[in-house]
């Protein structure tokens, strides 16, 4: 007998489900009812509602809700610092069932080996992990990345049957103005999914980036810019993330009308901030403590995303759909409990059952060594450039600064919390360095220094001190790529990430554990940020307004230019 044919007995109930969920109700998204009634499956199907079912096994959720998985619909899992595996049995417990990933942090240091290995850990991941291919690698011409992924090197990877589409079209310049490179991609992919990146972008700009079939965006920040997206066909992806923190400034947006036309995504958030908060499942009671109506919060996690996405089979809980499911304490409180995956109990011994994969990347940093003096920044005529942190946020700020000099040189202003930023291109291809200055850290002494820096994750350095900072970058390089912090010559927190200088090979547990103390070690220099590691690997990002730093130098994002 087929699996087909299973699937029918056992939803007409001639035979025993080979799962039943009694007890308990469901939230049905078409409806907005708690429903009360067994849930039948059958493998990796939900097979049965609404009534009674007998069981092979059965699970009581008595007093428990069951509502469908939730899908984080964009995202970088190097972003949370772990291998896909571990990334896997950090969230799924939280109810994320589907992650559309972009690979594109890793696909900027490794080139296709990245998408390879991404690609083959999704095959063997318990959650469904979904691949978009990097639109742009390099993200521009204004810094230096370890590979570049024209459309050739993205085609054959297209078919394969983890890979949903094109990832975020992060240059919108690119787009509006024609470029050849965007426009063979976009019309390799015309017909598939092509996911946005449009910081800011309205008007007829924004109307001729759609034109090109484009149809989803996570960069949104008020809800009147979003607003206009929905009104023009976008569907619209609210983000909450370590750094990026958009979700407040959208509830307005967040309705039973426009539900239909979101998604919740986290983009960058590492394991400490899921151990304290949460992770979609901390957007969902977020959104109702601030007055979301369920029903709105509760589709935008699950059917909304997965219509968006064109993943048809999953986003419901009703015969014939696929049996993610996540069993919560209730609709305000989302606590998960119990989750199925493919109608697997996720336990530790399912989590055993994976193939390993081997990790790639382990030598990719290749920076020379600096010293003090490469950190002295360059004699400048009236006033400095200084890019303006904004806490929470991956935009900044084009500020303006009147700095003293020493021997022409501009020097740090700790009353104005200004402090030195320094890019060294780390792939080992032409050694640049470039130097500048950065208000809004909070530091006063010491320096922090971060393989992670979006895009081209070159070493990315703050500090007051140039010997600090001369230190934490070269302490980088022999551990392989991570995170330093140090202080008056003394390293005082670290953690390695040697998969490609963005993922560390240990457990997520010890990844979270030693992210506390490096917050710490943060705070003891006088950071005053809530997340200074990520929003440091955000400072040397081009494609995000205002003003940025590379490898090549200061970037005025808004000309698009070098300054």
């Amino acid at each position: 007998m087929s699996r087909l044919e299973d699937r029918i007995d056992q939803g007409v109930g001639r035979t025993p489900a080979d799962l039943v969920l009694t007890g308990g109700r469901f939230f049905d998204l078409v409806t907005g009812e708690l429903v009360e009634g067994d849930i039948a499956l059958c493998g990796d199907t939900i097979v049965g509602t609404c009534g009674q079912y007998e069981g092979v096994e059965t699970i009581d959720i008595s007093g428990r809700i069951a509502v469908p998985g939730f899908i984080d619909t964009h995202l970088h899992i190097e972003s949370s610092l772990v291998t896909p595996h571990e990334f896997d049995r950090c969230v799924l417990p939280h109810g994320i069932t589907t992650a559309i990933c972009d690979p594109h942090e890793i696909a900027n240091v490794l080139g296709e080996t990245g998408i390879r290995y991404f690609l083959e850990s999704s095959l063997h991941t318990i959650m469904d992990v979904r691949v978009q291919l990097s639109s742009c690698v390099p993200a521009t011409h204004l810094e230096t990345a370890g590979a570049a992924l024209p459309v050739e090197k993205l085609l054959p990877f297209r078919d394969h049957p983890k890979v949903i589409g094109l990832a975020e079209f992060m240059n919108f310049p690119g787009v509006i103005h024609k470029d050849p490179g965007c426009m063979a991609k976009l019309e390799a992919f015309q017909g598939g999914h092509i996911d946005g990146h449009a910081p800011l972008l309205r008007g007829a700009d924004l109307n001729g980036y759609l034109a090109a079939g484009i149809r989803t965006d996570h960069e949104c920040t008020t809800a009147d810019e979003a607003l206009e997206k929905i009104r023009k066909g976008m569907h619209i992806l609210v983000r909450e993330g370590s750094v990026s923190k958009d979700l407040n400034a959208l509830i307005p947006i967040i309705t039973e009308r426009l539900s239909p036309f979101l998604a919740l995504c986290t983009d960058d958030r590492n394991p400490l901030d899921i151990a304290e908060h949460g992770h979609l499942d901390y957007m969902i009671r977020t959104a109702i403590a601030a007055g979301v109506e369920p029903l709105a919060i509760y589709r935008a996690a699950s059917i909304s995303g997965a219509r968006a996405f064109g993943l048809r089979d999953r986003g419901l809980i009703a015969p014939g759909w696929r049996a993610d499911i996540a069993i919560v304490d209730s609709l305000e409180g989302c606590r998960v409990e119990t989750v199925l995956s493919a109608g697997r109990r996720v336990t530790d011994n399912l989590f055993a059952t994976r193939t390993p994969v081997n990790p790639v990347g382990l030598d990719s940093v290749k920076a020379a060594r600096v010293s003090a003096t490469h950190f002295l920044a360059g004699a400048t005529d009236g006033e400095t450039s200084v890019i303006g942190v904004l806490p929470g946020k991956i935009i900044t700020e084009h500020r303006h600064f009147s700095l003293a000099s020493h021997s022409g040189v501009p020097q740090v202003d700790l009353d104005r919390d200004i402090i030195k930023v320094a890019v060294i291109e780390r792939h080992g291809i032409n050694g640049n360095h470039a130097n500048g200055f950065v208000q809004g850290f909070g530091l006063k002494r010491g320096a922090i220094a971060s393989t992670v820096g979006h895009d081209s994750h070159n070493i990315c350095v703050v500090g007051v001190s140039p010997q600090d900072m001369a230190i934490a970058a070269n302490r980088l390089s022999d551990i392989n790529g991570g995170f330093v912090v140090v202080d008056e010559g003394r390293v005082t927190a670290e953690i390695s990430l040697p998969v490609a200088g963005l993922m560390s090979l240990e457990p997520f547990e010890h990844v979270r554990d030693t992210l506390k103390d490096l917050r710490a070690a943060a705070f003891a220099l006088g950071s005053t940020l809530e997340e200074p590691f990520l929003q440091l690997a955000f400072l040397p990002l081009p494609v995000i307004p205002h003003l940025k730093i590379s490898d090549k130098g200061m970037v005025d994002v808004d000309a698009f230019a070098l300054l």
